[in-house]
């Protein structure tokens, strides 16, 4: 019987999104959580590691990333192209899940609003099953669309590292399909994305 992975939560914060608040609130509502401290504390739920990676905006995370026992990673490099700069931030945290002897990781982006603890569960199990089918990682699916957290093994870790820098997170997720188990899921903030002001 194989060992359980060891899993390292990731979550991509180069976008100034991860600091509005989360849920969203009238400005008579009391301060609350943001969408960087809801993800961080989802994901403690599973993993007892969580990454943030973050590019110029180090410093304006940082007080948060700290405050909820995470730890931040700096992509100094961050692409003013949206798709490149997720790659390379991407693949910086995997490097260190990596460096910090794990071989799974939960990733999901700042500009995503926190699924469900259920679905993060569902996820999980999914995962278990598909690893024993030899696949690679489980991503979640609503009304056929992908979404985010992709939970990813060793083998999609190393195909996210070993692509070329130019890559996209989409082009190595479509050059490995078959490797791939998509989870259908009751839960639409599994593709919801905030990219408006």
């Amino acid at each position: 019987m194989g060992r359980t992975p060891a899993f390292c939560g990731v979550i991509l914060a180069a976008d100034d999104i991860a600091q509005l608040p989360w849920p969203p609130r009238t400005t008579a509502s009391a301060p609350g959580d943001t969408f960087l401290s809801a993800a961080i504390r989802l994901f403690f739920s599973h993993v007892d590691v969580v990454l943030v990676v973050a590019g110029a905006n180090a410093d304006a995370l940082a007080p948060v990333v700290y405050a909820n026992g995470a730890s931040l990673v700096l992509n100094p490099d961050v692409n003013p192209d949206p798709a490149f700069s997720q790659f390379s931030s991407l693949r910086i945290g995997l490097r260190e899940v990596l460096n910090r002897g794990r071989d799974a990781a939960m990733i999901t982006l700042a500009d995503r609003p926190p699924v469900r603890m259920e679905t993060l569960a569902a996820l999980e199990s999914a995962f278990a099953h598909a690893t024993t089918q030899r696949k690679w990682a489980v991503v979640p699916e609503y009304q056929g669309k992908h979404g985010y957290p992709i939970l990813a093994a060793r083998d999609l870790i190393e195909a996210f590292l070993k692509a070329p820098e130019t890559s996209t997170v989409l082009a190595v997720e479509q050059a490995h399909s078959t490797e791939i188990a998509y989870i259908p899921v009751n839960d639409p903030l599994v593709k919801t994305e905030v990219d408006t002001p």
